[in-house]
């Protein structure tokens, strides 16, 4: 056993959210130059209704408030259409997503000081609890206040990739969006999302031979060890939270000489709940945080789970394989909000890790928290939930008109000045928040070329007749996947006659 200590007594840039003070964004001449070839590329994207899209994301830019409805965009200068123009919009137009998707890979990544990419993969629920007539929908899993406390609400579940910055920041690079439906697989589906994203990553020159593998992070919820099979011909690196309830196996021990039977696959069974139990690690790590206070990580090499053919392993050709890589233990002093933290157990893909790895597997998934601040800005200030619409297909319209929005305010985050409210601290050039890039966007819009056409003008429909009765209702749809309960249903009733 190799047991390495590393003690850092500085801040440690990206471990505990302290920056290093170089921003590598301040006083990029080329923002203004790549803004305006993005926002003509995501014309080029609207193939159907695609001013008033266009007028629709500018509205969300420049409002100076936060976005409550779709009706109450139209009255925004930029937005020179009616109400009807922004719903038809949504329900009517039409984006290309595929095109969309390799506009926002061209643009720049975050710069981190050793190379390396890092990707965070995420589920964020747009909640439709009362929407039974919208299709799709499926119950999403919403923590509640206080412990133990979670429901499951009827709704479309998203999984985002982003790319992390480094340093303490609200930024984050979105770079594509799925819509979860009911019968699909998690793993499956976020293995072929994050497959497209990596390709588009490597052909826009993002990575290229012998530069470190992509790091992709995952919290808990997905199934590392099964990731990272999915994808282990691409250069990725695979690193995600395990619950405390997992069980884990070592390397079998070696072989003795003369020793008879099949050779051992799985070695000592490690209960993540009782730590206590745990061999001694093979990496200790242990660094000063300003944040955390004394963080200690403990690794463990050639760790893997023992697979059984059943779930998502059923129908696997061939024997099992076994996937090993490396679990690390991480345990802190304080929180800085809880005074008693808890233990993180992590994976990553990597069989044998030294210390410097470790720390940067840790340091990485603390970085992966900085999705929940983008989460919440699209949420309560962008509207992404907002509309209540019923197409699942117009949703996803306007979740990469969202996504575009973001993008947006990413590229003009070092054009923007702090327009900061009187209670407000001024923050330094380059470090303003996605927020505070929104209340300025309004003075660089107006230096933008117009790309939209004037609206033609026109009038109203007639709409039903007063007093006429709807004679079409809108078709109810169930919640989530009942498709293996209605062929349970059908083959019980064909076995009794």
């Amino acid at each position: 056993m190799c047991e390495a200590v590393a003690v850092c007594s500085s801040m440690v840039p990206g471990c505990d959210g302290v920056d290093d003070g170089d921003d590598r964004t301040a006083g990029d001449e080329r923002a203004p130059g790549l803004l305006a070839g993005f926002r003509r590329e995501l014309y080029r994207c609207f193939t159907r209704r695609a001013d008033a899209l266009l007028e629709l994301a500018d509205a969300v830019l420049c409002r100076q408030d936060r976005v409550h409805m779709l009706a109450e965009l139209s009255l925004e200068p930029e937005c020179r259409r009616g109400h009807g123009a922004v719903y038809d919009a949504l329900n009517c137009g039409n984006v290309q997503v595929t095109r969309l998707r390799w506009a926002l890979a061209g643009l720049p990544l975050p710069a981190w000081p050793d190379g390396r990419i890092r990707l965070a993969v995420d589920v964020s629920n747009w909640l439709r609890p009362d929407a039974a007539t919208s299709p799709d929908r499926s119950f999403c899993h919403c923590y509640g206040r206080g412990r133990s406390n979670a429901q499951m609400i009827p709704g479309w579940p998203y999984s985002l990739v982003a790319a992390l910055e480094p340093g303490r920041t609200s930024w984050t690079r979105l770079l594509d969006a799925v819509r979860l439906k009911p019968d699909d697989d998690l793993a499956a589906v976020t293995a072929a999302q994050v497959r497209g994203v990596i390709g588009r990553i490597i052909a826009a020159g993002h990575w290229h031979d012998g530069d470190p593998d992509i790091m992709v992070i995952f919290d808990a919820g997905y199934e590392p060890a099964r990731l990272a099979w999915l994808l282990r011909d691409l250069p990725v690196q695979v690193l995600g939270r395990l619950g405390s309830n997992r069980v884990l196996r070592q390397a079998p021990p070696p072989r003795q000489p003369g020793q008879m039977g099949a050779p051992a696959r799985h070695g000592r069974e490690l209960k993540l709940s009782a730590d206590t139990a745990c061999p001694g690690p093979d990496v200790h790590t242990t660094t000063e945080t300003s944040r955390y206070g004394t963080a200690q990580a403990r690794a463990w090499h050639r760790m893997h789970p023992k697979l059984k053919a059943r779930g998502a392993w059923e129908g696997h050709q061939g024997k099992l394989p076994v996937i090993e890589g490396t679990l690390i233990k991480l345990t802190v002093d304080h929180l800085p909000h809880d005074g008693d933290p808890k233990p993180v157990w992590l994976w990553t893909s990597e069989p044998a890790a030294d210390a410097d790895e470790v720390n940067r597997c840790w340091q990485a998934f603390l970085r992966r928290f900085d999705i929940e601040h983008t989460f919440r800005f699209l949420k309560q200030v962008l509207g992404w939930t907002r509309p209540k619409l019923r197409d699942p297909a117009a949703a996803d319209r306007w979740t990469w008109l969202i996504l575009a929005c973001h993008a947006q305010l990413w590229l003009a985050r070092t054009m923007t000045a702090d327009l900061r409210l009187p209670w407000q601290q001024p923050a330094p050039r380059g470090r303003l928040t996605p927020a505070r890039v929104r209340r300025g966007f309004r003075a660089i819009h107006g230096t933008l070329p117009r790309l939209a056409a004037a609206p033609k003008p026109g009038k109203p429909g007639p709409g039903r007749p007063p007093g006429s009765k709807n004679r079409h209702p809108a078709t109810r749809h169930d919640v989530g996947n009942n498709t293996s309960k209605k062929t349970a249903q059908k083959t019980t009733r064909s076995q009794t006659g």
